[in-house]
């Protein structure tokens, strides 16, 4: 079913899928489509899209301190070196998403994003190679790039682009896991690399700016 703005009762629009819940509105107001450069929070966030996967986004969001807490606030270089204790460690406990496969995931990405680090500098660096620029610079929706201007409602949002696909293919030969081109779209979505906040959103401009 097609959606689109939705108003609030602080007399703003915002895009549909932030609903009424304060965690799900604070996320799409102050997170969601804002440019992203730190290494540690590009980390933690395509760890947790990977971990969203078959799940929505607001039951990551909601236990998001849990998994700061059990994998040592994503920073790189010690996840990338937690052992098989660890691993059995999280999958008991209860305010993570308890999924071995996803878990290992992360270790091992981990371990594949200092490697990237080591050979370009960045992950920042390597994310950001990923945005369509428009003739101002300024990062672009892949709406826009089939010709519309910025997307009026959920129809005009992908679940993929030609960008997503092309990153899942650089990071699966890189030796990265869980990082298909959905989940890699809505990872560039949520870090701003591309602005899918709808026309008249209010967030959509500030992001902008």
């Amino acid at each position: 079913m097609m959606q689109s703005l939705r108003s609030h009762d602080d007399g703003l629009l915002r895009c549909w899928w932030c609903g009424d819940d304060p965690l799900y509105v604070e996320y799409h107001d102050r997170e969601w489509g804002r440019p992203v450069h730190d290494d540690v929070r590009l980390f933690e966030k395509i760890c947790l899209e990977g971990f969203q996967s078959g799940l929505s986004w607001l039951t990551i969001l909601r236990k998001r301190e849990n998994f700061r807490r059990a994998f040592a606030n994503f920073d790189i270089s010690r996840v990338g070196r937690f052992t098989p204790r660890d691993v059995d460690r999280l999958l008991g406990d209860a305010g993570i998403v308890r999924h071995k496969g996803k878990i290992e995931s992360t270790i091992n990405n981990a371990r594949r994003c200092q490697e990237l680090i080591d050979e370009l500098g960045s992950l920042d660096a390597f994310v950001w190679k990923f945005a369509a620029t428009s003739a101002h610079g300024e990062p672009t929706t892949s709406s826009s790039q089939r010709g519309q201007v910025v997307p009026t409602s959920s129809a005009d949002i992908p679940t993929q682009s030609a960008e997503s696909v092309e990153m899942s293919k650089e990071l699966k030969r890189r030796g990265w896991s869980f990082v298909g081109p959905t989940t890699m779209y809505a990872f560039l979505q949520s870090v701003g690399v591309v602005n899918d906040h709808l026309n008249d959103c209010w967030v959509r401009q500030d992001a902008r700016a």
